[in-house]
């Protein structure tokens, strides 16, 4: 399959220098990073959620889970783990549990974890189980500047 294609235009549109990189098959974020020899606190995944009116994304390490508590406090609602069926819909460019972790091509409000603006690369799904995009630390805080960065997770 390849990267998304709404993900590759939003990219580059936004002129933003990244690679891909190939890996095995892998099923989660974790793996991904094992197979790919890239430090998991580096790899930005995303977790889609429910909410009222809708839903939000939020983005922390592999090495991390979301707490929902706190993003729940932040959106004065009770959220969920959107079910597999509604991730589908949403993305529809992207294999099932390799959604990439910006927002703004798929017009979706999202949370970023505030480690991830401390990391010097970022790697993030491309939309399929084999592909990881790899781009500057810089130039992924610059695309997620309007998101709102908070600390929203525990290491795993």
């Amino acid at each position: 399959m390849g990267i998304a294609m709404t993900l590759r235009e939003y990219l580059d549109d936004k002129h933003v220098d990244y690679d891909v990189m190939m890996h095995k098959r892998t099923q989660c974020a974790q793996d991904s990073a094992r197979a790919s020899h890239v430090p998991a606190e580096r790899f930005a995944k995303a977790v889609v959620l429910t909410c009222e009116g809708g839903f939000v994304i939020a983005v922390v390490p592999a090495s991390s889970k979301v707490q929902l508590d706190t993003i729940e406090k932040m959106l004065h609602c009770h959220v969920e783990v959107a079910t597999e069926e509604e991730i589908s819909e949403l993305f529809p460019d992207c294999e099932t549990g390799a959604v990439p972790p910006l927002a703004e091509p798929y017009a979706v409000d999202a949370f970023i974890d505030e480690s991830l603006d401390e990391q010097p690369d970022i790697y993030l799904e491309g939309g399929d189980h084999r592909s990881l995009i790899h781009i500057p630390g810089s130039q992924f805080r610059a695309l997620t500047k309007n998101v709102r960065h908070a600390r929203i997770s525990t290491p795993a």
